[in-house]
């Protein structure tokens, strides 16, 4: 951790940022001088960083543990992330290659659709048709694993929280909005892609989760690359997995009539400059925003203040709960109004957690939702 008073005194921190914050725990300081410095911006969090601290145990109950011993840290370079793809022998394969700094950059990816490949045995990855529907709404990955038929050792939950947070979202928004009829199209809005591009064929699992139902995606933001904007990809299978034998290689396979058809359609640029272009044929009926960082970026006031104007349900997340409460507070002062859908935590975030350096706060992926 770094020491929270860096850059606000002139001096120069210690070596080490030891000494923690004794009300919430969540900030550290390299000396008794820098955390008394730091009080007059920190007195203004303590308490709601308290509150979010007391929350840790909560964030980590997942019905599944994914980990790296610690000794292997100790002894490389590697990042936590590498070490974890590596002991699950999936490290730079398939779909996995863009999941740590080793992998592909999205601008050197000429199409966007090629990566199809769990790289993993049949039995830890969802590469066929589910034997049944989703029998009630899913509220945890222990339910998704259920359905699935998967083992909890299965990492595919690192990937999948793309589209498991999409389907959650959607259940979120359908008691807010009658738009959506449960049939025919469902159009999405999913605004700024990065990670994500790289890894399109995990959407596939969308078609499990609403069967009969066309879904078209429009993925729009800035990362997209120059080359690749317009370009329609249609998902009609599953990604395979590593067996030869496994009838997800089979074309027969995709033929299902019970299961959706996905359509994915990639835009570059901001929401609120290429909306006039989507909507010629794309009217959302929810606009959903990933790891939003809507504090951070300057760039989301525009399209905040256009989505207000449309009317249509808009969900937000991001990686930590102090990140998704600075949001809120922009997104309250842009509309004039309190969220429409209050911070909660994400039930299908990714289970990986990554901790910022300056606060001791874990991070997810897709961590909280709220909405407008």
């Amino acid at each position: 951790m770094e020491c929270a008073a860096r850059g606000i005194v002139e001096e120069p921190c210690a070596s080490g940022a030891h000494r923690r914050c004794g009300s919430c725990g969540a900030v550290a300081y390299c000396s008794k001088g820098h955390q008394f410095i730091h009080w007059k911006v920190h007195k203004e969090e303590c308490a709601r960083l308290a509150t979010q601290m007391s929350r840790i145990d909560m964030l980590s109950q997942f019905p599944f543990t994914f980990s790296v011993e610690p000794l292997a840290l100790n002894h490389t370079n590697r990042s936590m992330r590498c070490l974890f793809l590596e002991s699950m022998k999936v490290h730079l394969k398939g779909l996995w290659k863009s999941e740590c700094m080793c992998g592909p950059d999205i601008a050197s990816v000429k199409d966007l659709s090629i990566t199809t490949e769990w790289n993993m045995e049949r039995s830890l990855c969802p590469c066929t048709e589910p034997e049944n529907p989703v029998p009630a709404p899913l509220a945890s990955w222990e339910d998704y694993f259920q359905w699935r038929s998967l083992p909890l050792h299965s990492p595919v939950a690192v990937l999948l929280h793309w589209p498991l947070t999409l389907y959650h979202c959607l259940q979120l928004s359908r008691v807010r909005t009658s738009r959506y009829d449960g049939h025919d199209t469902l159009h999405i809005h999913y605004l700024g892609p990065e990670k994500e591009l790289l890894q399109l064929a995990v959407f596939a699992e969308l078609r499990a989760l609403f069967p009969g139902v066309h879904l078209r995606i429009e993925l729009v933001g800035p990362a997209v690359p120059r080359s690749r904007d317009g370009e329609v990809v249609n998902i009609s299978s599953y990604p395979n997995c590593s067996g030869e034998s496994c009838h997800c290689r089979s074309s027969i396979a995709s033929e299902n009539l019970n299961c959706s058809a996905v359509t994915l359609r990639i835009w570059k640029g901001l929401y609120h400059e290429r909306y006039g272009d989507i909507v010629k044929d794309s009217n959302p009926h929810l606009i959903l925003a990933p790891n939003a960082g809507v504090a951070a970026y300057p760039s989301w006031m525009p399209t905040i203040e256009m989505i207000r104007g449309i009317g249509v349900p808009a969900i937000f997340t991001d990686f930590c709960e102090e990140a998704a409460h600075l949001a809120s507070c922009c997104i309250s002062s842009i509309t004039g109004q309190p969220l429409g859908l209050p911070i909660q935590v994400n039930p299908f975030r990714q289970p990986i957690e990554e901790n910022n350096s300056a606060l001791y706060i874990p991070c997810y992926s897709n961590g909280f939702v709220f909405g407008m």
